[in-house]
């Protein structure tokens, strides 16, 4: 639990508004689910995150920093410590030349939007992803032959110690649904896109029909946290997991979806529990028939 003098010591950096406690997670997260966090944190810029993370360090209090939650399952326990949620307040965005600087906390759509307002294309494939700027490049988020590794030349993290790093694109190094930050305590503050210069009516088209595509074939009527595995080597996750059978595979109100079996889906009362439950039946039964290891692209918290 976080006490009286923990909060005491965040209103130094925050507004006591910016501070909630026993927040219920399901509130943010795409997937619609999860127990209280001990105390949620609103940010509203980088000085405010680096003396918080500063502060949590020393003090050796559990931290999560949250951008849009939509590649999160958090537990129905909650989270027993800080989350520092880098969203609305910390989002805006600006074209330089071809360039995008976008706040960590701007979605991936409004990337791409501002991109297309200005004739830059690159960024057609972010449209659609329900992420943040921050999140998505930490995973080096992807879709329809996109990814962030392609666009992106500089971003600013603030580390553990409450300092700011600037780290180019090869620093990142950008693999697969992941990169040198994902597992460290860093939290991304700024990122800046280089594109180039596109015909403003065929990237919205682009968009377009990026968007028909998404809409078509994903299951995007339910709360879920998107492609719930990564692609396994020479394999289609959801092409693997409809041939075991398990379109439809249901246990609470956790169902694979019979749309894109790479998508468990909350069907409406869905527990963090019941979504664990069928992502280790799918893990079983695939890696039972195929002698394939499906592995979660869901961060897991709490």
């Amino acid at each position: 639990m976080i006490g009286a003098a923990v909060v005491e010591a965040l209103e130094s950096f925050v507004p006591r508004e910016n501070i909630l406690l026993q927040e219920r997670m399901a509130g943010h997260t795409t997937f619609r689910i999860g127990g209280c966090a001990d105390c949620f944190v609103q940010l509203e810029n980088e000085t405010q995150l680096k003396g918080i993370q500063r502060y949590l360090g020393l003090a050796e209090i559990p931290y999560f920093v949250l951008g849009n939650g939509s590649n999160l399952l958090v537990s129905d326990d909650g989270f027993r410590g800080v989350v520092l949620q880098i969203g609305r307040r910390m989002s805006g965005i600006s074209v330089e030349g071809r360039r995008i600087i976008a706040k960590a906390g701007a979605t991936m759509a409004q990337a791409a939007h501002a991109a297309w307002e200005n004739g830059l294309t690159g960024l057609e494939f972010a449209a659609g992803i329900p992420g943040t700027v921050g999140g998505g490049v930490i995973m080096n988020a992807g879709a329809y032959g996109g990814e962030m590794a392609q666009v992106v030349t500089r971003v600013s993290v603030v580390n553990g110690q409450g300092e700011v790093m600037e780290l180019d694109n090869e620093t990142m190094e950008f693999g697969y649904r992941t990169s040198s930050i994902k597992n460290k305590r860093f939290a991304v503050t700024e990122v800046v896109f280089s594109l180039e210069r596109g015909d403003k009516e065929a990237i919205g088209a682009r968009m377009e029909e990026l968007g028909a595509r998404r809409r078509e074939k994903q299951p995007l009527e339910y709360p879920s946290a998107g492609s719930t595995f990564k692609r396994p080597e020479g394999h289609f996750a959801g092409k693997l997991i409809m041939e075991a059978g398990l379109g439809g595979f249901q246990i609470g109100g956790a169902r694979v979806s019979k749309k894109h079996c790479g998508f468990v889906v909350n069907m409406g009362d869905a527990t963090a529990e019941d979504v664990r439950k069928v992502i280790s039946e799918v893990q079983r039964q695939v890696k039972e028939m195929f002698h394939v290891d499906l592995e979660p692209e869901v961060i897991f918290l709490g």
